[in-house]
């Protein structure tokens, strides 16, 4: 039997220690609270983002910082408050922001790749799987991908909302290991600690309650569009994934190594022990557009006997939609349980709700089915 040195056996741990982390950096973490970008700190973060690809992990970066960057680019302009104005401080600070990014990795010999990136990107089945595969050819090719939303044209309709949630998505797209939330925050707190001083960090949560999402507060720098409810809603996607996820100090240093050496630093969200499969990933990046109230008896199926939605047990139908597009299961007391794909569209539903699966092709003249929502197109949500 062949023998295996000492060094082959720290090789072989390596390799099975590699990870793909998706690192979010926060406006004020860039900007180190200042109103442009800090460039000596965006160099020490790119200095442990090298060294873990010399470890061997696969790096993806999500930045915010477009529009400071822009706002500080053009000396500060007085701008009306609108939507066009925001989008104009980002299609010019999105070049100087990935600019930056550039000639910081270029001192380490290190490629980047930039991907901007909208809803739309994301909510269609095809255009979600050849994001993941272009995110994937980076990586292959020891290529870092820059992400941010593509603000400059995003309208509300197709905006993710925040780097908090996009990152959450990306780490999907990634088949991540780790999301690292890094912010101006130490964590997340059992109370608000800008108002009481006592208040202690959490340091690990094992599921993300009610509880846990009440005590999470909101923004304080002013730069930036998330606050800390937006990365409990990002952990909780993530992790429903499979993906583990820490809420950390973007300014400590090297906190990026430090975490992926598991040193406890900031709030560690545990990953669920069975990850979604892949296509009901996709789900959580699909905007839903309508919804489904269920009766009592369709709630308990869904929810006891893991069985999918029947018409017969849907009393309301809400919105428009498409045979294909993701919808809301919801309670008659207004409490939203799951996501699903429908498989018929709004009309139809109307049609035959409440009616047995026997009696779909009588009344529509045709049918796709006995369900309203197969369980394998369907994603359980917090309750």
């Amino acid at each position: 039997m062949q023998k295996h040195s000492h060094s082959d056996k720290l090789e072989q741990k390596a390799k099975r220690e590699q990870k793909t982390i998706v690192l979010k950096f926060g406006t004020s973490v860039l900007t180190q609270g200042s109103p442009k970008l800090n460039r000596p700190h965006l160099l020490n973060i790119v200095r442990q983002c090298a060294q873990l690809q010399q470890l061997g992990h696969r790096v993806v970066i999500v930045t915010s910082g477009a529009m400071a960057a822009g706002r500080h680019y053009l000396n500060h302009p007085q701008l009306p408050p609108t939507i066009a104005s925001k989008q104009l401080l980002a299609a010019v600070g999105q070049s100087q922001l990935i600019q930056a990014w550039e000639q910081l990795f270029e001192i380490y010999d290190i490629y980047i790749g930039q991907m901007l990136l909208t809803r739309a990107d994301l909510e269609d089945r095809e255009r979600f799987l050849n994001a993941r595969d272009t995110l994937n050819a980076l990586l292959d090719n020891q290529i870092i991908p820059i992400i941010n939303e593509n603000d400059a044209v995003a309208t509300a309709e197709i905006k993710v909302g925040d780097n908090d949630n996009l990152s959450a998505l990306v780490a999907i797209l990634a088949n991540a290991d780790q999301l690292y939330l890094l912010t101006d925050q130490q964590g997340l707190f059992d109370s608000d600690p800008r108002a009481n001083p006592a208040a202690k960090l959490i340091v690990q949560v094992d599921k993300i309650t009610d509880h846990i999402r009440s005590i999470a507060g909101g923004s304080v720098s002013g730069l930036g569009t998330g606050g800390m409810s937006t990365k409990i809603t990002a952990a909780d996607i993530a992790t429903r994934s499979g993906i583990e996820t820490i809420i950390a100090p973007g300014s400590q240093d090297n906190v990026i190594l430090d975490l992926v050496q598991d040193k406890a630093i900031g709030t560690k969200f545990k990953a669920l022990l069975s990850p979604l499969q892949s296509r009901k990933q996709w789900l959580f990046a699909a905007p839903s557009a309508g919804t489904l109230v269920i009766d009592q008896g369709a709630e308990s199926a869904v929810l006891e006997k893991y069985r999918s939605l029947l018409p017969a047990g849907i009393v309301q139908i809400e919105g428009r939609f498409s045979r294909g597009e993701v919808v809301r299961i919801r309670t008659q007391q207004g409490k939203d349980i799951a996501i699903g794909v429908a498989c018929y569209n709004s009309d139809a539903l109307e049609l035959i709700k409440g009616k047995k699966s026997a009696d779909i092709a009588v009344t529509l003249g045709y049918e796709y089915g006995a369900v309203a929502i197969h369980r394998d197109d369907m994603v359980i949500l917090s309750v």
